[in-house]
């Protein structure tokens, strides 16, 4: 008996090692592994114990899943036609590959916080069904052109901003929302498509024509408009066919109700009416005719009388509020317009006194901040530019639904930055300085009031601020353009012609539609750089003593519409008391050397491209995408020089940013558009 159960221990022991080697060996399974690597609650053990067959599937819906995927790694997995990863909490950006995998058929990567763009490096996809919705996508490029058998797409609740022209191309297309994408523009480029019979683009800031600008009505099982500003008439069928709920707030729209009694038809503006009944089934009241031969003709006569004047009067009411109620509207939307915004207002939730302070906020890394006050009432907020308004902590809560995390831009070395959306169509950037706790509030006011003074059209001054205990927030206007790291190092590089740039992120909400130059446009480069070196320059010499930024870098320099550069956070970052305009100039250097290279700034590639220039060989330094010819890649060299000069590593080497700024001018005296002096 012993000698039996030492067999099977010795059998079970060498099944076990020859199983693990097997798994260990199966290619699959290791590049999931690889894939997986840096995702928090992942078990390769999910994928059973058949270790020797290939992955067609990767299904790992609400497995509580966070961190950042290596998709480049299921690039290779030849099998692959499934993958769900729904309803976890992934982040990052999917790398472009992914979306080149033959054997793919079927992705769901909807409910995480998946962000930036999607671009695809294919030109054709087997890609039949996709969803991505509930992320934070903000730009698609001209990846459908390369999913040619899409049948179902869902994009719901991201950030897209405009409809991309290359829906047009979807021919295969049945199933399509595009529901809270804060999408402005016209419904063409989806009128096109034929086979569409599930359409919902409710809840956007569209316009346009209806039915003019949509797909054949009689084709579509579901359609959903509500919640936009469209123009036009609704069949009466139509609206049967749908129900009101689909054409709610839908903008200027009309129905048409031909009554049995009436040759003309009456209209119904469905933004102003919550309808529970479709009107063709309102019909008046008939009434028993009355015997010819009753005494009690003309008093029933009179009384069909005043209830034709009541009703005509109560229809004339309805039209006046109607007009007046559309007019306001239309005055709001158009007042909405001058805004250049190109995000959503955050959901203000209003708030409840439910106790009293302090108040703890977490962040999505898990960090929190505490404000140590019993009323939010009690810590005002100053406006710089407006003091007469009279806001408080508690407006700030309000606007920014409680610090949520839906409202969460970025979490940067000084602290957390919201978005929100104050009294007054004021839309502003709140940072938590967690790094000026410390700080006494006298020193912080008077902190906070010398850097307003400071006025620059390349600078991004502080509009206001609270102070809430020991936490410091300042208040920025609000740039929807982003930043320059974001721009250079995240958004897809595309041809700069209208139609490419027109269907990216970089679009003005009034008036015409203003293309952006492309990232591979000298100029446009040396124009951003221009920009940032005057802002700097002005900082170091508009007072007694020099204004130290402390941190300048990409994620630091903002993009106005017309692509001038606004450096933020100057004077607040934690290197401002001990800093020097010598590491300022040292920063822009390396921010230079980004814009010439395409490369993280990191102390590597400063090495490397000081010696390439060092050796007379700067033009293999820069950046593969920029548009080379002779006369541009001295004017680049030439720039990468006075890079060089401004990373020296012995600071009293470096020149001062009133040289670098002549430097630059004198090397491309003609860059688009005029600068401020």
């Amino acid at each position: 008996m012993k000698i039996f159960s030492t067999l099977f221990i010795f059998l079970s022991l060498f099944t076990f090692t020859t199983s693990e080697s097997t798994c260990k060996n199966n290619p699959d399974l290791s590049l999931v592994s690889k894939a997986f690597s840096s995702v928090y609650g992942f078990d390769v053990t999910w994928f059973g114990s058949n270790c020797s067959s290939p992955i067609t599937e990767i299904k790992l819906s609400s497995r509580s899943l966070t961190g950042t995927v290596s998709w480049k790694y299921l690039t290779n997995l030849s099998h692959l036609h499934t993958i769900d990863l729904s309803n976890n909490s992934l982040k990052g950006f999917v790398h472009p590959m992914f979306w080149s995998i033959s054997s793919l058929v079927q992705v769901n990567l909807s409910k995480n916080k998946l962000g930036g763009t999607v671009a695809v490096t294919k030109s054709s996809s087997p890609i039949q069904r996709l969803d991505l919705s509930f992320n934070r996508f903000t730009n698609f490029g001209s990846v459908f052109y390369g999913f040619p058998n899409l049948t179902s797409l869902d994009l719901s609740h991201n950030d897209l901003k405009i409809l991309p022209f290359w829906f047009t191309n979807l021919t295969k297309l049945e199933n399509l929302s595009i529901s809270s994408c804060n999408i402005y523009g016209n419904p063409q480029p989806i009128s096109h498509i034929k086979s569409l019979k599930h359409l919902d683009v409710s809840v956007n800031h569209m316009n346009g024509q209806f039915p003019n600008d949509f797909p054949p009505l009689s084709s579509l099982d579901f359609l959903n408009i509500s919640f936009n500003n469209f123009t036009g008439v609704v069949p009466q069928d139509q609206y049967a066919k749908f129900g009101n709920s689909c054409f709610i707030h839908a903008g200027n729209v009309q129905t048409k109700n031909l009554l049995p009694n009436h040759k003309n038809s009456s209209q119904f503006h469905i933004k102003n009416h919550n309808f529970t009944t479709p009107p063709h089934k309102m019909l008046p009241m008939r009434h028993k005719p009355m015997n010819k031969n009753t005494n009690r003709k003309k008093p029933k006569s009179r009384k069909k009388v005043l209830i034709t004047a009541t009703s005509a009067a109560s229809a004339f009411l309805i039209l006046v509020m109607g007009s007046i109620l559309l007019c306001l509207y239309k005055r709001r939307k158009s007042l909405a317009r001058k805004n250049k915004w190109l995000i959503s207002k955050p959901i203000q939730v209003p708030f409840r006194m439910d106790k009293s302070g302090p108040f703890s906020f977490e962040t999505e890394s898990g960090n929190s901040w505490v404000a140590d006050i019993k009323e939010p009432s009690s810590a005002s907020v100053v406006m710089f530019e407006k003091p007469l308004m009279n806001l408080t902590f508690k407006d700030l809560i309000v606007a920014t639904s409680h610090f949520g995390k839906e409202s969460l831009l970025a979490e940067g070395r000084c602290g957390p930055v919201y978005r929100a959306v104050l009294p007054g169509d004021l839309h502003v950037a709140i940072k938590v300085l967690e790094h000026a706790r410390e700080l006494g509030n006298d020193d912080a006011i008077a902190l906070f009031e010398e850097l307003s003074r400071l006025k620059h059209p390349n600078l991004l001054p502080i509009s206001g601020f609270c102070i809430a205990g020991k936490e410091k927030l300042v208040l920025y206007e609000f740039i929807a353009n982003g930043d320059l790291h974001r721009w250079l190092h995240e958004l897809p590089t595309a041809a700069p012609n209208v139609e490419d740039w027109t269907n990216d992120t970089w679009e003005v909400q009034n008036g015409p539609q203003i293309t952006s130059p492309g990232k591979m446009e000298w100029h446009t480069r040396h124009r951003i750089a221009v920009g940032i070196a005057r802002g700097l320059a002005y900082l170091h010499q508009a007072q007694s003593k020099p204004v130290v930024h402390g941190h300048l870098v990409l994620s630091n320099i903002l993009l106005a519409d017309d692509f001038e550069p606004r450096i933020a956070d100057f004077g607040l970052s934690q290197n401002r008391v001990n800093g020097s305009s010598e590491m300022d100039v040292y920063d822009f250097g390396v921010v230079l050397v980004e814009l010439l290279t395409g490369k993280i700034g990191s102390d590597d590639t400063i090495k490397s491209v000081r010696r390439l220039v060092k050796d007379g060989h700067g033009a293999d330094a820069l950046d593969s995408r920029l548009k080379l010819d002779g006369d541009s890649v001295s004017e680049m060299v030439e720039c990468l020089r006075v890079g060089y000069l401004c990373t020296a590593e012995s600071p009293n080497k470096r020149p001062r940013m009133q040289q670098v700024l002549g430097l630059l001018k004198d090397i491309h005296p003609h860059p688009l558009g005029p600068h401020p002096s």
